[in-house]
């Protein structure tokens, strides 16, 4: 089978920090969901990265699964129930975002299970950008991990950078982490 370019990731920005008094955290379930009363949510994307920080139990990354309005995010991630109590400043760091899941070799059940990136960012972007993998065919959250060699942590002066990498993974996916600004323009695979 003839190697396929794939973009996973189109241009992306890094959004600005959300907080308020009215962030609560509900668990109902296997739905896990961050809302609030007034304060806007509407900004965050499905696959965004968020960190949350000044609450007793939430404290920890989330990735957006579906936001359902302008003040409901359902995330992947399992959340403890908690309650806004009104005083207590609650942050929503956009801290990165992963990409669509792409078919890797071992989809295709080809042998060399040769890939390569290219990632392409602008001149302010910081954080660091990684490739993932999964050996299972329905993929959730816990079934990715990182590929060892395809970091590419943005110095504000490399622009371009590629990475060839190796496995036979069923799905593969770009996540890029410590984002604090700037844009990633495009993250392209051959697979």
């Amino acid at each position: 089978m003839a190697q396929t370019s794939t973009t996973l990731l189109a241009s992306k920005s890094h959004l600005a920090n959300v907080t308020g008094t009215d962030i609560s955290f509900t668990a109902t379930g296997s739905e896990y969901k961050i809302t609030s009363t007034t304060t806007s949510l509407a900004g965050f994307n499905v696959r965004d990265l968020i960190t949350v920080t000044g609450t007793s139990n939430n404290n920890s990354t989330f990735t957006v699964k579906t936001e359902t309005s302008a003040n409901e995010l359902i995330v992947e991630e399992i959340v403890t129930t908690e309650t806004a109590d009104g005083s207590t400043t609650t942050t929503l760091d956009h801290t990165g975002f992963v990409s669509d899941k792409s078919k890797g070799d071992g989809y295709y059940s080809q042998p060399d299970g040769v890939h390569t990136v290219a990632y392409q960012v602008n001149s302010t972007m910081t954080g660091s950008i990684k490739m993932q993998g999964s050996l299972a065919t329905t993929p959730t959250e816990d079934d990715y991990f990182d590929i060892t060699g395809t970091t590419f942590t943005a110095d504000q002066s490399t622009l371009i950078s590629t990475a060839n990498f190796t496995g036979n993974f069923v799905w593969v996916r770009a996540k890029a982490t410590s984002v604090t600004a700037g844009t990633i323009s495009s993250v392209l695979i051959n697979s």
